[in-house]
């Protein structure tokens, strides 16, 4: 029976992202263990039959001392669990769990890059980033290491940093996947004011501030006509989060309205007309995938990982990052096009079904899995 240890930076993004292959393992007569932050949701976890650990760790640490302390903290769990594979998920838990595996000497490290961060690279690179790239150089030099990435512009940036190394086995899957049974097509709903759904995590570097300039440019012709939603939280605890003053303070309760966290997704992406995303950088946006399964017309940019979850002019369309005049005429492109809308939407489905299903995603980590520990 082999034993897999998940580590991931929260709960609930191992709920949203991972679960499925968990209880994929769970049915294979695996041992399966999470360590994450508790965020409250810990019991949905155990419940399916895996053990989970409390690992809380701050995403965005820069005190030496402390980072220290985490490394140690990563090498521990190791040496207590000894895994037969060890899967990270999310940048932080990549690059301290692969220095802490291969002290360990965990036989196979499973690596999943979800996108790099708009502050990572190029120019927006700072001291942290460049201390993160040396730890890395450092960690992925592991015989039995492999790389899931969810678009090839991240693999690139790694190999352009000198991160990657030849030995490194490198694997394509986009995103986590969708249940197109639980995310299953919908007609969009017959309304007198159309619903524009911003299903995301109140961050900056999602476009909020973009999306806010659109909503002004859009509000004089169409505040009687359309409605924007936006679904998310306000990340009070990351540095790049939206506060709730910003948000509260645009919303209106009629033309902007936003409501927060919501657990039935389903519901909220069924009662929507376009979904839009103007991220400036994506691993592969689970909302955008999601919001294929449904059927909806997409409006999101040009940026990696956003533009793999849009066929120009096919299913959405796609705007240059930070642009707020073209994020508007995306907009009101739909807006004005009722059957575009509608075309667009079943696109979207056509792309869900071929792309992003989850049964597939579940069983390319598996081939993954097996092929590392075969080693």
């Amino acid at each position: 029976m082999y034993k897999l240890l998940i580590v991931v930076n929260v709960d609930w993004f191992f709920i949203s992202h991972r679960l499925c292959i968990a209880e994929q393992a769970i049915e294979n007569g695996w041992e399966v263990i999470v360590a994450a932050e508790d965020s409250g949701r810990s019991k949905e976890i155990t419940a399916r039959g895996i053990t989970f650990i409390p690992f809380p760790f701050s995403r965005s640490g820069t005190n030496p001392f402390v980072e220290l302390k985490l490394l140690l903290k990563f090498r521990n769990l190791y040496k207590d669990i000894a895994p037969d594979i060890v899967h990270h998920i999310t940048l932080k838990p990549v690059i301290y769990g692969s220095l802490a595996a291969k002290f360990t000497k965990i036989p196979s490290i499973v690596n999943a890059i979800s996108g790099l961060g708009y502050n990572f690279t190029g120019d927006n690179q700072g001291t942290v980033a460049k201390i993160m790239i040396k730890l890395m150089k450092v960690g992925f030099k592991h015989k039995n290491i492999g790389f899931i990435f969810q678009n090839k512009d991240d693999c690139s940036e790694l190999r352009g940093l000198g991160v990657l190394n030849e030995k490194n086995k490198i694997f394509y899957i986009k995103g986590s996947g969708v249940d197109l049974k639980k995310f299953n097509q919908s007609p969009l709903p017959s309304v007198d004011r159309l619903v524009i759904l911003f299903p995301v995590r109140m961050l900056w570097d999602k476009g909020v501030a973009e999306l806010r300039e659109a909503t002004r440019l859009l509000k004089d012709k169409y505040s009687n006509r359309i409605q924007f939603i936006l679904s998310g939280l306000a990340d009070n605890d990351n540095k790049a989060g939206v506060s709730s003053t910003y948000l509260k303070d645009w919303e209106d309760g009629e033309y902007v309205k936003w409501i927060g966290y919501q657990k039935d997704m389903v519901a909220v992406y069924n009662s929507c007309n376009i979904v839009v995303l103007p991220s400036y950088r994506e691993g592969m946006p689970r909302t955008l995938i999601e919001a294929c399964a449904i059927g909806r017309p997409i409006v999101t940019t040009n940026a990696i990982g956003c533009r793999e979850c849009v066929d120009e002019g096919v299913n959405g369309f796609k705007v240059p990052v930070k642009s707020t005049t073209e994020l508007a005429n995306a907009i009101e492109k739909l807006i004005l096009n009722p059957d575009l809308m509608s075309k667009m939407g079943v696109a979207s489905r056509v792309k869900a079904e071929k792309e992003f299903d989850q049964l597939n995603v579940v069983r390319k980590h598996f081939e993954i899995y097996q092929e590392l520990y075969e080693q």
